[in-house]
């Protein structure tokens, strides 16, 4: 099981390279940035950012005082952006003192501050996309059993397995071979740029009340849509959950 684990390309943060695809940023369906390709700068090592040259930002820029450093990137100056009649305060930056010379007159957008970003015509969702990331979901014949508090919440021999570069493998678990009646939704949403929104469940069996221990995707993005509508199990969440694949305890990765 330890072999599985798909290992992640290592980026410093700091790291600058030129992206592969058109990215456009719209805000109320105006058209605030378009480069072909951004540069993409990993400010910190989990996922880069866009960054976009002046000819590249299509609206109003404006000073609006100094911002926070960045460890990789140093000290920031903070824009407003002008969208027709609104002004999204401080909601662009740029780092005239960044270490690679092509960053410093490049500016990056808050991520939230757009409702709409494209790479080519696909919408991209919560952060910039990884090239070095890597998802594959594929059908399995492991047989996976999953307890709690001696109780049998799930079974299956038909589990899709959905490898992420530098994550476990998880199996995902057609809802008829789950116990439903044990799971409770909790409200409880996390986004992922790559498989979408997840929905979470509380299990209650065998005495206990695991909260957030499993989640699943009603309708994940295009590297995801083997997942739909299964049900995946979280032991590292809460150590009471235990989760067999091929008769082997899953362990803490």
């Amino acid at each position: 099981m330890a072999d599985a684990v798909r290992r992640a390309v290592t980026i410093e943060p700091g790291t600058v390279e030129p992206g592969s695809v058109r990215v456009r940023g719209y805000r109320s369906g105006v058209l605030v940035a378009d480069a072909d390709p951004p540069l993409l700068v990993w400010e910190h090592r989990f996922y880069p950012q866009y960054f976009f040259s002046p000819g590249q930002v299509r609206v109003e820029l404006r000073p609006a005082g100094p911002g926070p450093r960045s460890p990789s990137l140093g000290p920031s100056e903070m824009l407003d952006v002008v969208v027709g009649d609104a002004v999204l305060d401080g909601a662009a930056r740029r780092y005239p003192q960044a270490p690679v010379e092509e960053v410093r007159d490049t500016v990056t957008f808050d991520w939230s501050a757009l409702d709409t970003w494209l790479a080519e015509e696909e919408v991209v969702h919560t952060h910039a996309r990884d090239p070095y990331v890597r998802v594959d979901a594929m059908p399995s014949g492991r047989h996976v059993r999953v307890v709690a508090g001696g109780q049998v919440v799930a079974e299956s021999s038909r589990p899709v397995v959905l490898v992420q570069s530098g994550q476990p493998p998880r199996y995902y678990l057609p809802r008829v071979d789950v116990r439903m009646d044990l799971l409770t939704p909790t409200g409880t949403v996390s986004y992922c740029a790559y498989k979408g929104t997840a929905a979470y469940w509380t299990v209650r069996a065998g005495g206990l009340e695991l909260t957030d221990v499993a989640w699943g995707y009603d309708n994940p993005l295009r590297e995801g849509l083997l997942v739909a509508g299964l049900v995946c199990f979280w032991p590292e969440k809460n150590a009471d959950l235990e989760v067999y694949v091929d008769g082997e305890r899953v362990q803490e990765p």
